[in-house]
């Protein structure tokens, strides 16, 4: 699959930068990003007066979401309120607790009064909700979606899964750090412009190693997260990239069985980060993505992989020594098409409207969210970030406009990235045969970390059970 940067009218529609939580469906955004437990409200909690099952008014329509992400589920109570007060529709939301959306929402979906706007994942998981997903085909949200091929479409062409953001993910750099290094004497590159490829990059990250100690670094890259559940960079993120340019050479979206052809670079990229972390191999079992992503706000380290949701928690760690416009982005340079590639970009996060709800409530979900993405209150939550009291999303809607798009330093990043003319590199990781896979591929490449797997047996792995899986889900 090739895509091109998204078009400049969707870059200048684009509003924000999405603080995620991959919540947490490791993979994505939603791909896979942190948990946030503490933040995480227990549907339980949220029907605690059985809501579900709670009165509407009569003849009138009103809107029940199902929201996937619990570290913004205060922002999504905050704007059914708002939306309820100006317009006197009742809106419920209901947060499921981290890691449980799919479950969640089966359970509630099969309740009497049930969500009317849920999320999905993609292609994938439309196929999981199709019989419950309504054609938004007439809708404010699917004509003025900035490149309306990032619909998730059915076999008769209908859009039956709309995105309400777009993200990236590359390497994030302190710019100051970098400076730092190339103001040394003897330092292989002189300025991030020179920084272009693989190859370049990995004898910058030496070279660096050898003088962590007059950067006042510990490391180059943060540590490498492979704590069980915390590997979703590497399993789905890193992945991506092999996986893309696999797809890339056959000109399909989906593959039943893969070569692995590109895991040598897969390989590269991720010693890179091991081999010049603040932490020794044989402790990245025991590092989580919130620790990992401590070390590079405090300073400790120059790079850390991540995406533009990873700025929150740059942020707002106690101590942080990094400021704003030293928080920079770069491609994962990969070694295949270094000279095009841009950012990787995309999505998991889809609006669907529930085809089985009544008349009233269907229109007064479609009147809902086309007041998200048309009036300024409803912009103003959409793209504000989240200590601003918004959610955060690059909204790719043709009615928002440039000057309002978040002032994130990431989502600045990630704009100048999708303008350069550079190819963003699309998520692909949607196809992965399961979250079951990703899991026993995090876990294979902890084994090699430690020591007790050679990359071949690591490859093998990945070929045999992609090839398994995928047979099994086409019987």
């Amino acid at each position: 699959m090739k895509r091109k940067v998204v078009s400049l009218m969707m870059v200048t529609a684009i509003s924000a930068a999405l603080l995620a939580g991959c919540g947490n469906d490791k993979g994505g955004s939603d791909a896979g990003k942190e948990n946030n437990d503490n933040q995480t409200q227990d549907v339980e909690d949220n029907n605690s007066d059985d809501t579900n099952e709670a009165e509407k008014p009569t003849g009138e329509g009103s809107v029940y979401y199902m929201n996937f992400k619990p570290e913004v589920d205060a922002i999504w109570q905050d704007i059914a309120a708002a939306y309820t007060e100006s317009t006197g529709v009742p809106v419920k939301v209901v947060t499921a607790a981290s890691g449980q959306y799919e479950a969640t929402l089966r359970t509630e979906i099969a309740g009497t009064n049930a969500p009317t706007l849920f999320q999905i994942n993609g292609p994938v998981g439309y196929q999981n909700w199709k019989d419950y997903c309504l054609d938004l085909s007439d809708t404010d949200l699917y004509k003025n979606l900035s490149d309306q091929s990032l619909a998730v479409t059915g076999d008769d062409g209908g859009a039956y899964g709309i995105p309400y953001t777009v993200e990236a993910y590359g390497i994030i750099y302190n710019n100051a750090i970098m400076e730092k290094y190339f103001a040394l004497e003897g330092a292989v590159a002189k300025s991030m412009d020179e920084i272009n490829s693989f190859d370049t990059l990995k004898a910058v990250v030496e070279d660096m190693t050898a003088k962590k100690d007059d950067l006042g670094i510990q490391g180059v890259f943060a540590s490498t997260s492979l704590l069980p559940g915390e590997d979703w960079r590497w399993q789905t993120h890193l992945a991506n990239l092999p996986i893309y340019y696999e797809y890339k050479d056959a000109g399909v979206g989906d593959m039943a069985e893969i070569e692995f052809k590109y895991s040598d670079n897969y390989r590269n990229i991720l010693d890179l980060y091991m081999d010049n972390s603040v932490s020794a191999k044989g402790l990245l079992g025991s590092i989580d993505v919130a620790g990992s992503m401590a070390e590079f706000a405090l300073g400790q380290c120059a790079m850390i992989q991540n995406g533009n949701w990873g700025w929150g928690q740059i942020s707002d760690v106690s101590g942080n020594t990094v400021v704003a416009e030293d928080v920079k982005f770069m491609p994962i340079y990969f070694g295949v098409d270094d000279a095009n590639q841009g950012l990787c970009v995309g999505t998991e996060n889809f609006w669907c409207i529930n085809s089985q709800a009544s008349e009233a409530d269907i229109q007064a979900t479609k009147d809902f969210v086309s007041w998200l993405i048309t009036s300024d209150e409803g912009k103003a939550y959409m793209s504000k970030s989240t200590d601003e009291g918004g959610l955060g999303n690059a909204a790719p809607f043709t009615t928002f406009t440039e000057a309002e798009r978040s002032s994130d330093p990431l989502a600045v990043e990630m704009y100048k990235w999708m303008e350069s003319g550079k190819t963003s590199v699309s998520w692909n990781f949607t196809s992965f045969p399961s979250q079951t896979f990703k899991d026993n591929f995090g876990n294979a490449l902890l084994e090699y970390a430690n020591g007790n797997m050679t990359w071949d047996e690591v490859a093998s792995y990945v070929v045999e059970q992609w090839a398994a899986e995928k047979a099994a889900a086409a019987q």
